[in-house]
């Protein structure tokens, strides 16, 4: 059985249409895109599909422009396919989206969180003060090297992103950033100059981070379902209390990401899924880990290739393990309507991880789920349902879809909800 990882991209993935084709076929990104309008109280929707590109590209609208896609394309995954993943690694803001994703930042705080995030960074460093460069070409030493000959005299640049061996971006100064392109084109480097508005990932970018802190004191935090991986240390979150530092120190340290793929592929995955707008990190781990097959959700071709891939694995153990699996996405996808936190952790934490736990000791016993087994998963779908307040039609459709034409259908006809 394949050991699934998901990816999500970071600023600079934007473009206008995005998200438009699975708002249009599924209603579990059309509820992610209604919540992200309600919640930051504008037409974010409008902006992604159909908006101006130089509005979108403000890094206050970006940031939760790719945050929404993603989590819509997450919540399609896990409804179309529902297989949860062994880790999440997000790419800059993309660390965000893979937090929410694993439960840990509840979307609608998420969503107003990086609206934030984008407004402190475009505030903290002036515009033409910063710039950055994408750099390739030459040994990751040389550019270290000449960042620190070039750091002096009140000038500042460092590397801010380490995407993969042939990939490395620096960030600093403008006058910096240009003479260090300067010198390094000069030892046979290709270097790009990148149209962004700060220097991100910089020290430059302190009182973002100062101000992005206060922001996120301001939020509840939750355990993560599965591994997280921090951009600032390539290694997983040991916890929910490590959010709000990570999350703060991300801002003015480097993105580990070639770290963080090499990391993945030492643990045993095999098959990467990105969720979110184009297919930078599926480019990306043809570099880093070229032995971790990665799709994208963001293409059609890509997630016809998922679903074989991973539904045929599934089915092959029994539709009873259909049936738990799709319990288990059902509930992960669900909107919360809530925030009776004592209520959430009783009908939905803990129910949740007694039938996760279940299926892995299924997975690794090798072994048929019993009726009474399918059964568990069937209750705890419901008192997650009941939990998040869904209608009790909603709820009967919802159960009924996953019975659909299984031999199951007949066992728990006419299921009782609250």
């Amino acid at each position: 059985m394949n050991k699934v990882a998901l990816l999500f991209p970071g600023q600079g993935s934007q473009y206008v249409g995005m998200g438009k084709v699975l708002y249009e076929s599924f209603p579990e990104a059309r509820e992610t895109f209604e919540e992200a309008n309600n919640a930051l109280g504008f037409d974010l929707k409008k902006l992604c599909f159909e908006g101006d590109m130089e509005e979108l590209i403000k890094t206050e609208n970006t940031q939760p422009a790719i945050l929404t896609a993603s989590m819509a394309a997450f919540r399609v995954y896990m409804k179309e396919i529902g297989i949860e993943p062994a880790y999440a690694a997000g790419h800059s803001l993309g660390e965000f989206s893979a937090l929410c994703c694993a439960g840990a930042i509840k979307f609608t705080d998420a969503v107003k969180i990086v609206r934030q995030r984008g407004k402190f960074m475009q505030q903290a460093v002036a515009v033409g003060v910063g710039g950055m460069a994408a750099v390739s070409g030459v040994s990751q030493s040389t550019i270290d090297e000449e960042c620190s000959n070039v750091s002096k005299n009140g000038k500042l640049i460092v590397v801010s992103n380490y995407n993969s061996p042939e990939q490395i971006v620096i960030s600093g100064h403008l006058e910096a950033v240009e003479e260090a392109g300067a010198k390094l084109k000069a030892s046979g480097a290709r270097v790009i100059p990148l149209k962004v508005s700060a220097p991100f990932h910089s020290p430059l970018m302190q009182p973002a981070a100062d101000l992005l802190n206060g922001e996120l004191c301001k939020y509840s935090y939750f355990d993560l379902s599965y591994p997280v991986l921090s951009n600032v240390t390539a290694l997983s979150y040991q916890g929910k209390e490590s959010i709000i530092e990570n999350l703060t120190k991300q801002m003015v340290q480097p993105v580990r990401w070639q770290a963080s793929m090499q990391y993945l592929q030492n643990e045993g995955v095999d098959l990467a899924i990105e969720l979110g707008p184009q297919t930078v990190l599926r480019n990306l781990m043809k570099k880093n880990a070229p032995q971790i097959k990665t799709y994208s959700y963001d293409n059609a071709a890509d997630i016809q290739a998922v679903k074989r891939k991973l539904l045929s694995g599934e089915q092959d153990i029994s539709n009873g393990m259909e049936v738990i699996t799709k319990c288990i996405a059902a509930a992960i996808c669900t909107k919360n309507s809530n925030w009776d936190e004592q209520a959430y952790q009783k009908g939905v934490v803990e129910p949740y991880r007694k039938i996760k736990n279940l299926k892995e000791e299924i997975l690794k016993e090798n072994r048929q789920p019993s009726i009474e087994e399918v059964g568990q998963a069937l209750d705890m779908l419901k008192s997650v349902l009941l939990t998040k307040m869904v209608s009790k039609e909603k709820q009967i459709e919802y159960i009924g879809q996953i019975l659909g034409e299984t031999k199951f259908k007949e066992i728990f006809k006419n299921p009782e909800v609250g």
